[in-house]
């Protein structure tokens, strides 16, 4: 079969099989709504945070808006995909699937208690942010001990865990949209240390015990979530968990050696057993435990790579060469950068990826809000000359 017709599903397995066949793969890793909208000239029921909020509203209005809401943002996503030509199609973007207690205005919700235990969110409609504004939380963890409340209420929930077919309809709804030409992404190969406050930091250090048990929790939920797949047509298995910045990981190569690493060993040996492939995303500079990450933990995939904190992609699939690369087109370039900055960046992602195979090509992490449109078509179009 000439390469030139090849399937989106067959190009993208290339990339997995580390092949070179003269053509890229290409897979977004998100749109913000401002850029989703410019791509499909509506407004785009996508993004981060005003997603969370358009569901905030749904479920304010009731069962029918809800459904409609679900509706659209699940065929604006594939939408999405198509007008950007994607080989493997992201099913959904983000959700907040619980209904406010109360509308304090147009922007802002109240979840919880409103006498008692609450989470106020509001919508930045610049930023596309909604984020948490006030809150009252009687409960909260003050010390590293309180952290044993939320691993013991993990450890109940996972007793009962048992995932069905219900947990991937986002899957099974772009599968039958999209037919089997195309790659669709599933789940089960996440895990990380909560990132949401310094508590569970301070925890690695001084209540590793804690830690280690939370972990275990994940790591068991993932297996649970690959072993419902075994006999499902999803071979892709994304995951990951922000763990690093610029500077490098939030805690030591070591901790990730001894938690991290033999959890990821056995999430990435039962994948393998079904025959699929499992995908590690972070942003930030991991080179401090690359060698782990990428070698020893049997991760097929790499996805979120950060440009500016030097994960640059043709040093990451020399020295791994059975590494699959993700993305390294940067967002800030996008956003901030020139039409030509685009373009060079854009040409220099899919010469590495014609150049080295084991590469697909896209954005790192999401085209933010406020991106200029010219910026979005380059990168579209660039890519497109590769494709």
């Amino acid at each position: 079969m000439s390469t030139c017709n090849l399937t989106p599903a067959e190009r993208i397995r290339a990339a997995f099989e580390k092949r070179r066949i003269g053509r890229i793969a290409i897979y977004h890793a998100g749109f913000s709504s401002w850029a989703g909208s410019i791509l499909l000239g509506r407004e785009a029921f996508v993004g981060g945070g005003i997603n969370q909020w358009r569901e905030a509203v749904a479920l304010w209005q009731g069962p029918d808006a809800h459904a409609e809401f679900l509706r659209r943002t699940r065929q604006d996503a594939w939408d999405l995909a198509r007008v950007a030509h994607c080989d493997m199609i992201r099913t959904t973007y983000w959700r907040l699937p619980e209904k406010p207690a109360q509308r304090i205005d147009e922007l802002t919700f109240l979840y919880g208690d409103p006498g008692g235990d609450y989470i106020v969110r509001r919508l930045d409609p610049v930023t596309e942010l909604y984020q948490v504004v006030d809150q009252r939380n009687s409960s909260a963890p003050s010390t590293v001990d309180d952290l044993e409340r939320e691993v013991i209420e993990a450890e109940k929930n996972l007793a009962t865990y048992r995932p069905g077919k219900e947990e991937f309809e986002d899957q099974f709804l772009a599968l039958e949209h999209f037919g089997p030409d195309y790659a669709i992404p599933s789940k089960g190969y996440s895990i990380a240390v909560p990132n949401r406050d310094a508590l569970w930091l301070e925890a690695v250090v001084a209540r590793r015990d804690l830690v280690a048990r939370l972990l275990e929790c994940q790591c068991e939920t993932q297996c649970r979530l690959i072993e419902a797949q075994r006999d499902m047509p999803f071979l892709y298995l994304m995951g990951g968990g922000d763990f690093c910045g610029k500077n490098g990981p939030n805690y030591s190569p070591r901790f990730f050696h001894e938690e991290m690493l033999p959890r990821l060993q056995r999430m990435s040996a039962l994948a393998h057993r079904y025959g699929k492939y499992t995908v590690f995303a972070s942003d930030g500079n991991l080179w401090p435990v690359a060698d782990d990450l990428f070698v020893a933990s049997g991760t097929d995939g790499f996805h979120e790579i950060d440009r500016l904190a030097g994960m640059d992609l043709r040093a990451l699939r020399t020295r791994y060469p059975n590494l699959t690369c993700f993305g390294n087109i940067s967002a800030i370039t996008l956003h901030r950068g020139t039409k030509e900055d685009v373009v060079a960046e854009c040409r220099d992602n899919a010469e590495a990826a014609l150049e080295l195979g084991g590469i697909i090509c896209g954005i790192s992490n999401q085209v933010v809000a406020g991106t200029p449109p010219e910026n979005i078509f380059a990168m579209i179009e660039t890519l497109d000359e590769y494709h």
